[in-house]
């Protein structure tokens, strides 16, 4: 048994991953997810006026926003695998474990012309990093972002709602 195995058994444990058959919150999430990440976006461009908090704090809820759109796909996603997820931490392994195919699932989906339900690990780690920033960006006193990093998060996060759409468009 593999470690990412060890950590998704010991989640569904502790019911911080729980079986779940209630497909209707695929839709939702994704929905969630997808507006989310139009919120993020108008967030990161808002110019603020004389009496407006300075841009800064704009920028952390830009990738505040950014992370929640992503994990609201996230939680989308786990659901296709029958499986919802009760706190970030339990949605960053059951992404890994659960959504990230194997050599030969992704053989199998290229043969059958489906490559686009290739979930790749590069998603998994744009999630881990945008959870990473969000949390610094919530609780740290003096983080400051450039623009160029919140445009990396802001893309990660682009990248990553956009694939799990295309995965999810059967649903």
């Amino acid at each position: 048994m593999d470690n990412a195995e060890k950590l998704f058994n010991k989640c569904v444990r502790k019911d911080r991953i729980t079986k779940s058959n209630k497909q209707f919150k695929i839709k939702l999430f994704l929905k969630k997810g997808e507006n989310s990440l139009l919120i993020a976006k108008h967030n990161k461009s808002i110019l603020p006026s004389q009496g407006e908090p300075e841009k800064i704090y704009w920028n952390y809820w830009a990738i505040t926003i950014c992370y929640y759109s992503m994990l609201y796909c996230a939680k989308a996603l786990i659901l296709t695998k029958g499986y919802e997820v009760h706190d970030h931490d339990a949605a960053q392994i059951a992404l890994g474990y659960l959504c990230v195919p194997t050599q030969i699932e992704k053989e199998d989906l290229e043969l059958l012309n489906q490559a686009y339900k290739i979930f790749e690990d590069e998603y998994v780690k744009y999630f881990e990093d945008a959870k990473t920033e969000s949390h610094i960006a919530r609780y740290s006193a003096i983080k400051t972002y450039t623009e160029r990093r919140l445009d990396e998060i802001f893309e990660n996060a682009r990248k990553f709602v956009s694939k799990t759409a295309l995965i999810l468009h059967e649903y």
